[in-house]
């Protein structure tokens, strides 16, 4: 009872010190709101928290007065109807009950992109390649960032621990997502309009653990996977009463002991949930996402895939396809745009003209999920280092995603959004025609330093270029540009059926770009 009344005292204490909307209103909101957010511009704007349950809500901001009233769990939602974009800030305000408010100020209508992986895109702003400069003009007010912390959950959570929406400045943006920077800054100058970036990036973490639950039993080709991992888990929980009876009459028992001043007895051993807390399947999710729907969004990028390099086969591609179906369906609203980062070249490079060692497998399970209604890729297999995972050019990561979204999402037709992609192939004799999506203007033999633009090399030579035959042998090809396609042969492959290019972890000296100066993604034309 002592104790319940000191906590009591303290609470009653801070809400006369500080009467602050966040500790004394009966009314609460999500993390996600607060000063200078950005809310989605051109759809319905979800707006929710709690209250008291039969609580009268109303929420004003640009004009609009909505109210709705809390249910018995005291949740609330209304939506803002869709609005234009607004760079001057206006204030948000949550009324309960006609007496209870909180306003949030600042707030301004824009474009708001979900910015996710693992540490690649987690990689800061002040670590990148010649940032240095970039955060010295870095005074952007229409630009903005929440930073979701790192935590898991076994369940999904309604909250997320987090740092409140600031606004990009020389102080702050070097602590910022590199790739999520180049990306928003893109958009802001293309566009005018403020941009809003939510960061929720872990280091080291599969992809599996940012995926909801339910999303996994919609891809049939995962049943194994996730049936197993269930397998694991309820084995565990099996376990448990044993484990806790043991570790109850251990605490008696180890009470006593202190108290006699004796020896504590042998300690039990103590239950151990399946795996590493952050690998376990929808544990990051429950945590760290799940605790932003509905908030509007106008789609997502996406850099991981280190963390899943060894899996085997198709098993990437199944696992995006679970990814982005499981967030598009939390978020109802609709299939919103998803484009992703390839992995950039790293390691050592075999030179063998089959290749398949390395990221090459990862690669091709990326390039496959372009197949995915309303996604794209940023190729980056130009821009690494054999040496380091974490690629210090983050500045060309961050701008061709941004060309993705520009053309594709905002209609900006002078844009092109990719390098060539790999479409089909036609045998000619003893010749095999690669045809590609994104030809942008034209193909040509590019050569790449650091973050300056492409080369145009005039009289290039197309490298790692590989072609077999039906007897699965594969040999270095001669490439000739030929319009918007390659013509790929060769003197040992009389009868090709199959090309691959680039087709390694490190493929070095690949060099096929369009004339918009993006690289071509790695591919194979075979399925051996």
């Amino acid at each position: 009872m002592k104790l319940y009344f000191t906590i009591f005292q303290l609470l009653v204490f801070i809400c006369i010190l500080y009467p602050h909307n966040y500790v004394c209103a009966a009314i609460t909101t999500p993390k996600i709101f607060s000063d200078n957010m950005v809310l989605q511009r051109e759809k319905p704007v979800p707006v929710w928290g709690w209250a008291g349950a039969g609580d009268k809500i109303t929420v004003e901001f640009a004009g609009q007065r909505k109210e709705t009233t809390a249910g018995a769990d005291g949740r609330w939602e209304i939506r803002l109807d869709p609005m234009p974009a607004c760079k001057e800030g206006g204030v948000l305000t949550i009324t309960g009950n006609g007496k209870d408010v909180l306003k949030f100020s600042d707030v301004v209508v824009g474009e708001v992109w979900i910015c996710s992986g693992q540490s690649n895109m987690a990689f800061g702003l002040g670590n990148a390649e010649g940032a240095q400069k970039d955060i010295e003009v870095a005074d952007l007010p229409g630009l903005r960032l929440f930073q979701a912390f790192n935590i898991t959950s076994s369940s999904p959570k309604n909250d997320l621990r987090g740092r409140a929406w600031t606004v990009c400045s020389s102080q702050t943006a070097g602590g910022w997502t590199a790739v999520g920077f180049y990306f928003g800054r893109r958009l802001v100058a293309e566009l005018g309009v403020p941009v809003g970036l939510i960061s929720a990036a872990w280091g080291g973490t599969r992809i599996e653990p940012w995926t909801p639950m339910e999303a996994f039993d919609t891809v049939p080709e995962l049943s194994e996977y996730i049936g197993a991992f269930r397998k694991d888990v309820q084995a565990h929980r099996e376990t448990l009463p044993e484990k806790i009876n043991a570790i109850e009459q251990w605490l008696l028992s180890a009470r006593k002991a202190v108290a006699a001043n004796e020896a504590l007895p042998l300690e039990p051993d103590w239950p151990v949930y399946p795996g590493r807390e952050n690998f376990h399947p929808a544990a990051i999710y429950n945590a760290m996402l799940h605790p932003l729907v509905p908030y509007a969004i106008r789609g997502a990028i996406w850099y991981q895939g280190e963390a899943n390099a060894s899996d085997p086969g198709f098993l990437y591609y199944h696992k995006l396809r679970a990814l982005i179906g499981g967030w598009r369906h939390a978020w109802g609203q609709g299939d919103f745009s998803f484009y992703l980062a390839q992995l950039a070249n790293y390691k050592r490079d075999s030179k063998r003209p089959e290749g398949g060692e390395g990221w090459a497998n990862l690669h091709n399970n990326q390039l496959n999920a372009l197949a995915i209604t309303n996604t794209g890729m940023s190729v980056t297999i130009d821009i690494g280092d054999a040496n380091d995972i974490h690629p210090r050019n983050k500045f060309d990561v961050g701008e061709r995603l941004a060309q993705w979204a520009l053309a594709l999402d905002y209609g900006k037709t002078n844009i092109v959004a990719s390098g060539p992609l790999y479409r089909d192939m036609k045998v000619e004799n003893n010749r095999i025609r690669i045809l590609f999506d994104y030809p942008g203007g034209g193909l040509m033999v590019g050569e790449k330093t650091g973050r300056g633009p492409v080369r145009d090399v005039k009289n290039g030579k197309l490298q790692r270029f590989a072609i077999a035959g039906e007897d699965n042998k594969w040999f270095w090809a001669d490439a000739v540009i030929e319009g918007d396609t390659v013509l790929v042969s060769s003197p040992d492959v009389p009868k090709p059926v199959a090309v691959r290019y680039a087709y390694s972890g490190n493929p070095e000296g690949c060099n096929l770009y369009n004339r918009a100066g993006l690289p071509a993604s790695p591919f194979r034309t075979d399925k051996w």
